[in-house]
């Protein structure tokens, strides 16, 4: 893991040296800013329900514009020859990008926790589901954030591993919500795929192994598909 850190730490340097971290991180902060505390008052409840509940639809737009570029840069411009010269593996690669990511993830995270100061001065905020929703987020982060360095290791294009990333975590994200649309017999199993089910249980402060697994597994399979695409370039 000595090898993909220096990965890590190059990749997460590189993020705040362009503007782009600055641009996403000032777009994340003004959206859920603004949806939270535009109807907080009118609730007059000391929660962040509303701010959990839009999270998974704002990191579907956000995660694949800070993964985009993780692979489809490097692939446009041939960098990926030089890296793959040097005495590291494709395994280094993935899991050092991936770290950058869900890294760079917590550091946007970290200003929202102004929100929770300010509910608890304003009223009696339980701090069990804010616990468990910011450790769901990490999660939820990191889930689309495999799938976005999957979708970056598939194309030169930046632009295509953004629309792609977000179609499919948008897609997990509302699959949920369509199943009335879908045949009885796949309910159960197109119902465990929400990101969005399984991120609001543990937003409530319910901490499911089963929920867990989901996002861990989402992750594995996302590292492991742009393992074998990388190893299908080389």
């Amino acid at each position: 893991m000595r090898k993909a850190s220096h990965i890590f730490k190059k990749e997460f340097k590189s993020y705040f040296v362009s503007p782009i971290a600055y641009i996403v991180i000032s777009i994340f902060l003004l959206v859920t800013g603004w949806f939270f505390f535009t109807p907080f008052f009118l609730f007059n409840q000391a929660n962040l329900r509303n701010f959990f509940a839009l999270l998974p639809v704002v990191f579907s737009f956000v995660v694949p514009a800070v993964t985009m570029r993780l692979f489809s840069e490097e692939l446009s411009v041939g960098s990926y020859e030089v890296l793959l010269t040097m005495p590291v593996t494709i395994f280094d690669i993935v899991m050092g990008k991936f770290l950058a990511s869900v890294v760079f993830m917590v550091a946007m995270l970290m200003p929202t926790l102004a929100y929770p100061i300010t509910v608890s001065l304003l009223g009696q905020l339980d701090w069990g589901p804010v616990v468990g929703g910011y450790m769901g987020a990490v999660l939820l982060g990191g889930a689309f954030s495999a799938i976005g360095l999957f979708v970056s290791s598939l194309t030169r294009n930046q632009i295509i591993a953004f629309i792609a990333g977000m179609a499919i975590c948008f897609g997990l994200t509302l699959i949920d919500k369509m199943l009335f649309f879908l045949p009885q017999s796949l309910l159960g199993i197109l119902g465990y795929l929400g990101a969005d089910y399984h991120f609001q249980n543990i937003s409530k402060g319910i901490v499911d192994s089963r929920d867990i697994l989901y996002f861990l597994s989402v992750c594995f399979v996302g590292l492991y598909g742009t393992h074998l695409a990388m190893q299908e370039k080389r």
